[in-house]
This record gives C-alpha cells, sequence and structure tokens, in this order.
C-alpha cells in the first residue's frame, strides 16, 4: 500500500510542477533529466506532446524556426482556450540541450513531433506524418485530436501585413489612374488583361496558394550545410521551388505563343521561322525541366522528354513552319504519340 501511495504522490507532484510551469510558459523546454522525470517515468495520467528540433543558429535549420511558430500557436491556443487541463502539456526538446534523448529515440532528423500517451510507449501513429500532412498549426491542432480526443481550436495572432498590402496596391492603383485620368486607353489593352491572367495562373499553378496555407520554408538546409530547393516529394515543396515552377511555366507559355504567332502571321517567312524555333527552343527545354523535377517528386511518372520533342515536330510539321521533309506517315504519328504513354 505504501508503494502504491508513493506513486500516486509522486503522480500528483508532477502533474503539480508540469501545471505550474505551464502556467508560465506554453512550452516547456526538457533535456534528458526532464524527458526521464516528466515522460519516461510511469505511472502518467497525461499525454504529452514533444516537439524535437534544433533552433540553434549553428544548425541553420529554417524548417525549425517555421515548425516551431506553428507549434507555439497550437501550445497558446490550448493553453488559453476553455479546454486547458492537466491532461495534455507541450514539451520542446532541442538536439544541443538533448542529443542523449535522440538516440535514445533513434531520431536522426528535425523537427518531429511525437506523442506520448498516459499508458504504454508511443505507437507508429504517435509520430506526426509532416512530409504529408505537413506542419501548420491546424494540421497539429487534428493530429492531436486524433491521438488524445482533446480538439484544439486554433486562435492565431492577428496578421495585418496583407491588410496593409492590399491597402496600398489599392492606393497605388488610384493614384496611377487619377494621374492619367485623361488618358485611359490602357485599361482597354487586350495585351495587358492577357499578361495579368496569365501572371494569376502561373501563379496559382505554381502553388503559391498551398504555401499560403501549409507556410513552408524558403529552402531546407541540411545537417550539413547542403541546401535544397526542390522538395524530394509529391506531398511537400519549399518557396523557392514555386517561384522556380512559375518561371518555368511562363517560359513554356511564352514559347506557345511564339510559335501560335508564326503560324497565325503573314509576312516574312524568315521571320515566322526564327519566332517558331524560338518558341519550340523555349517550350522544349523548359518542359524538361518540369518534367525532371515532376519524375523526381513523383517516381513512377511514365511521360518522358523524347515525347515531348516529337510531339513538337509533329506540330511545327502540322502548320508547315520549318520545311521538312514529309517523313512521318499517319500511322507513325499515332504510333509517336502512344509510345509517350508506354
Amino acid at each position: 500500500m505504501l508503494f502504491f501511495q508513493n506513486q500516486g504522490n509522486s503522480l500528483a507532484e508532477r502533474v503539480q510542477q508540469l501545471s505550474e510551469m505551464t502556467m508560465k510558459k506554453s512550452i516547456l523546454k526538457f533535456n534528458l533529466s526532464k524527458f526521464k522525470q516528466y515522460i519516461k517515468a510511469p505511472p502518467r495520467n497525461y499525454s504529452i506532446i514533444v516537439m524535437f528540433t534544433a533552433m540553434t543558429p549553428h544548425r541553420q535549420c529554417q524548417i525549425c524556426r517555421h515548425a516551431n511558430d506553428e507549434f507555439t500557436i497550437v501550445a497558446n491556443s490550448f493553453r488559453y482556450s476553455n479546454l486547458f487541463s492537466n491532461k495534455l502539456f507541450f514539451v520542446s526538446i532541442d538536439f544541443d540541450e538533448g542529443p542523449e534523448v535522440f538516440r535514445l529515440l533513434k531520431l536522426n532528423t528535425a523537427p518531429v513531433y511525437m506523442h506520448f500517451p498516459p499508458k504504454g510507449k508511443p505507437k507508429a501513429a504517435d509520430t506526426m506524418d509532416i512530409q504529408r500532412v505537413g506542419f501548420s498549426a491546424e494540421a497539429i491542432a487534428k493530429w492531436i485530436g486524433e491521438r488524445t480526443d482533446i480538439q484544439i481550436r486554433i486562435f492565431r495572432p492577428p496578421n495585418y501585413s496583407g491588410t496593409v498590402g492590399f491597402a496600398l496596391l489599392v492606393v497605388i492603383v488610384a493614384v496611377g489612374l487619377y494621374l492619367r485620368r485623361n488618358n485611359l486607353d490602357f485599361i482597354y489593352n487586350k495585351n495587358l488583361w492577357g499578361f495579368c491572367a496569365l501572371f494569376f495562373v502561373t501563379n496559382m499553378t505554381s502553388g503559391q496558394m498551398w504555401n499560403h496555407i501549409r507556410g513552408p520554408p524558403l529552402v531546407h538546409k541540411s545537417p550539413n550545410g547542403n541546401v535544397a530547393y526542390i522538395h524530394g516529394s509529391s506531398q511537400g515543396q519549399f518557396i523557392v521551388e514555386t517561384y522556380m515552377v512559375m518561371i518555368m511555366n511562363g517560359a513554356v507559355v511564352l514559347g506557345m505563343i511564339l510559335m501560335t504567332e508564326a503560324a497565325a502571321r503573314k509576312g516574312d517567312v524568315k521571320k515566322r521561322k526564327i519566332l517558331a524555333v524560338i518558341g519550340a527552343v523555349l517550350v522544349a527545354l523548359f518542359f524538361s525541366f518540369l518534367l525532371s523535377i515532376f519524375r523526381n517528386k513523383a517516381q513512377g511518372y511514365p511521360y518522358r522528354y523524347v515525347c515531348v520533342l516529337q510531339i513538337l515536330f509533329l506540330y511545327t510539321n502540322k502548320f508547315n513552319i520549318l520545311k521538312h521533309d514529309d517523313i512521318i506517315c499517319k500511322s507513325e504519328k499515332i504510333s509517336v504519340i502512344s509510345s509517350c504513354f508506354i
């Protein structure tokens, strides 16, 4: 009886200590000793969400800072909500403050979110799959709800940068219209509106909205100092990668416009040839880059770069822009296109 009473007192003391520390700060910083004392030592009647990170500047882990910001939003949302209780605590363990914990759990990457349940050891589902769902505050809260049945409503601090930027844009447009109030013919310029539409489309198809929702890092710096500009999975991307894809999409569109203009124009055949060649080179080159990126991110993608060149040749041959001999018959055209799916 005395043994179980001491265990109960120890549990009550630990819960009280965790509650007192949480009242001061939403996220508790642990090292190896605190990890053993509050997380590993039984019994427990509370869940702990741990973020394993590497925040020191010399680690150069930019994604860790973004992950920490989102984790802080979740912890603060729970701390200042009506659901706050001593059944759930948030903990951060930095690699430089607790390397033994990383070795104990066989962790070699950061950031990592883990749930330590009240009873038993963590299961596979107790480690959040940030490669698949990201690490936004909403995604973390949803994962916590699945593991603990505690539904956290996210309260983000107000961000007025978007409002200020939009207001500034409206002011600039209004001033520009006022200064050119006597000459507003540019409003009816179809090329201007076409450019704006293409910019919007390439901007959205490159993943800007995904960036706005998930908040990915600019680039990824590995522990050995290497910089990755393109995410290795089809479930994620970096901000720089978004700009790269947008530029490539824009170059492909420009190439298609040049080839279309070359086919539709009348006049100097030499200039039409030059436009067609430039357009074909732009499409072939930058679309090959897009295919290479996508094949690396989505293993098993069936299309190959050679198909692009073959279809481009069929396109240019159809409009008689380039004076090639008619060496491809209809049956060969069908076989060329069908080979792209093999």
